[in-house]
């Protein structure tokens, strides 16, 4: 199973770092100067990079579900 990941649009990334700084998992770093994915099995998909990256560069784009999934009116 491939792991969901936040997608990271390097044309938005400015490198302040801010994603960096605010991943509790360490799952960021900056190379050249842009945000990567560096240990991606560290991302819990919290979306802290997304919510705070201040050029937007940084996508969560798969919606988690917690549960069976069936929903409360199946």
């Amino acid at each position: 199973m491939e792991l969901a990941l936040p997608e990271v649009d390097d044309g938005k990334c400015e490198g302040c770092g801010d994603c960096v700084r605010l991943c509790p998992g360490h799952a960021v770093a900056l190379i050249a100067g842009k945000a990567v994915i560096v240990l991606p099995e560290n991302c819990d998909y919290c979306a802290d990079c997304e919510a705070f990256c201040p050029s937007s560069a940084i996508r969560c784009p798969f919606e988690i579900v917690m549960g069976d999934g069936a929903g409360e009116d199946s």
